[in-house]
């Protein structure tokens, strides 16, 4: 294709265009569409199959093709099961064996007859150059030639190939595909142009086939493969340094703050930018992706500023001696501009990012999206439930302080604190 500038059409759209034109071919094992217009990880559903007996792998394989066909959200299927090249696998006959005749010797002449058979090497030069002695071509263009072989005998006559060994038809593999020493099978399909995500197709297959099979076929191993299993390790291992994010940011706001506390309060913006990201997705009529996560675990960082802020405000009053539902009032209204400011300047600085249509920046939409929208979700948030939070917090650790007063006290102090 012309470079991306020069045409009004996305390689997607080109490649699904090029699809729902091709008619229906006769004689193909598989037929696939694929563009690299954005950077992937695999196929939309990729199904890995795994069983020791190559049968029971064809029919898990066909099988899990059917019901992958069921879907309309699917196109372009796809089955790594070869029927392999036509062959023809000779068994050697009794009669063989009186005649003095091994299976050896037979595959030896078969092969000299029909492939050929070195007969010496000649130097030329620097090359060497081997000579190889077979039948002519028109004694070996068909099985006719190969029925009308004569293999020569331990006492020099001749006999017909078919007199010492008979031939089954058969298929030979053309790949091996293996993984961990397993021989494994792949079933893949892409999603039709109409549907925007593979979610719920990887579900049913999670909750319905899969144990099906599992219980059907014993020793079967069924799983996903391609673009499902590496979003799983990286949600893994993204989930996990998230924790560990999390733990490094409660300690470095504990300790200015020295409380355990307040850092609560600050934090507690993350979760509603989690919601602001969430819902930004849905307005933008994107699907949540794995950069979409990666844009909320950089909000997490981004989102507290704010909440930040706003807390040190309220402090600075609590500390001038100011009771706590004022000093969060006055805090609140101090800082109201800043946040406003940072949140908007933020998203607005997003914005071009958002709204860009070029294939190289739709890649990176997902995370601005994230980005841009959970800090505007998480400042209204904050401004507006900020307060009553630090509030309410106040309100229990006094509570938790009388109360641990009151058991600290001697019977005579809590009869005078009675009356």
């Amino acid at each position: 294709l012309v470079p991306t500038g020069e045409r009004n059409l996305s390689s997607q759209e080109f490649s699904n265009l090029w699809s729902a034109q091709m008619p229906q071919l006769a004689g193909l094992e598989s037929l696939t569409f694929s563009s690299s217009g954005l950077p992937g990880s695999g196929a939309a559903v990729d199904v890995l199959i795994s069983h020791p007996d190559d049968d029971i792998l064809k029919e898990v394989s066909n099988e899990v093709m059917s019901v992958l066909r069921t879907y309309n959200g699917l196109t372009d299927f796809e089955n790594t099961v070869s029927l392999g090249k036509p062959q023809l696998d000779y068994q050697l006959l009794p009669q063989a064996a009186t005649l003095g005749l091994t299976g050896n010797d037979v595959a030896r002449q078969l092969r000299a007859a029909f492939f050929g058979s070195e007969a010496l090497r000649e130097q030329r030069g620097r090359n060497e150059l081997k000579v190889m002695v077979r039948l002519p071509r028109e004694q070996r263009e068909s099985e006719y030639h190969l029925e009308r072989l004569r293999i020569r005998t331990p006492s020099g006559s001749y006999v017909p190939l078919s007199q010492v060994a008979v031939a089954e038809r058969g298929r030979a593999p053309t790949t091996i595909t293996r993984e961990d020493g397993r021989r494994i099978v792949n079933v893949r399909a892409e999603l039709a142009p109409t549907a925007k995500s593979s979610a719920s197709i990887i579900e049913s297959l999670t909750t319905d086939l899969f144990p099906r099979l599992r219980s059907k076929y014993p020793g079967i191993v069924v799983d996903f493969a391609g673009e499902q299993r590496e979003q799983a390790e990286v949600l893994g291992s993204l989930g996990l340094n998230f924790l560990l994010a999390l733990v490094v940011m409660y300690a470095m706001l504990a300790i200015p703050f020295r409380s355990y506390i307040q850092p609560v309060i600050v934090m507690a913006a993350i979760p509603m930018g989690f919601v602001g990201a969430v819902l930004g997705h849905l307005v933008m009529g994107y699907e949540m992706s794995i950069i979409s996560g990666f844009g909320i675990v950089a909000l997490a960082g981004v989102v507290v500023n704010d909440s930040l802020v706003m807390i040190d405000a309220i402090n600075k009053y609590r500390d001038g001696g100011m009771p706590a539902p004022e000093a969060a009032k006055q805090g609140g209204v101090r800082r109201l501009r800043p946040i406003l400011l940072t949140s908007l300047t933020t998203f607005f600085g997003l914005a071009p990012m958002i709204l860009e249509t070029s294939v190289q920046a739709r890649f990176l939409i997902p995370m601005a999206i994230s980005l841009g929208f959970g800090v505007l979700f998480a400042t209204a948030a904050i401004l507006l439930l900020g307060p009553p939070l630090y509030t309410i917090l106040d309100d229990l650790v006094g509570l938790m302080d009388w109360v641990a007063g009151r058991l600290d006290a001697t019977p005579k102090e809590r009869s005078a604190a009675a009356k």
